[in-house]
């Protein structure tokens, strides 16, 4: 059994319900000892940026800057789509703490023990 767990996260704005799940999802993951990492693509490369998640708090949940900074301080670990990043003419620069831009073979890596995956 695979003790590594991925999250997929596609969304940031534009489904900020997605997005916060998704970090509620990994911090129990972590929570639970799990190398857990989270896997920001398509428009979730967005939430590398600094200040980007500062005003997104879905009712219900803590802010989502808050799960990102948790996450990341439990060792969480945050992977952000190297192809994705540079079409959205982001800032490296500019990325969170913990946030790590790579290509798809380090995720292929990261999953090829068959290690669970979710996707928002």
């Amino acid at each position: 059994m695979s003790t590594k767990f991925c999250v997929n996260l596609t969304c940031s704005g534009n489904d900020t319900d997605k997005a916060t799940v998704a970090f509620v999802i990994a911090n129990a993951a972590v929570a639970s000892e799990r190398d857990t990492m989270v896997f920001l693509n398509v428009e979730g490369v967005r939430l590398s940026q600094q200040g980007f998640a500062d005003d997104i708090h879905e009712e219900g949940f803590a802010p989502l800057a808050e799960l990102i900074g948790n996450f990341v301080k439990a060792g969480g670990k945050v992977w952000v789509c190297s192809p994705c990043f540079k079409k959205r003419g982001l800032d490296e620069g500019k990325l969170i703490e913990g946030a790590t831009i790579v290509g798809g073979a380090k995720l292929v890596e990261f999953l090829a023990d068959g290690s669970p995956s979710v996707s928002y």
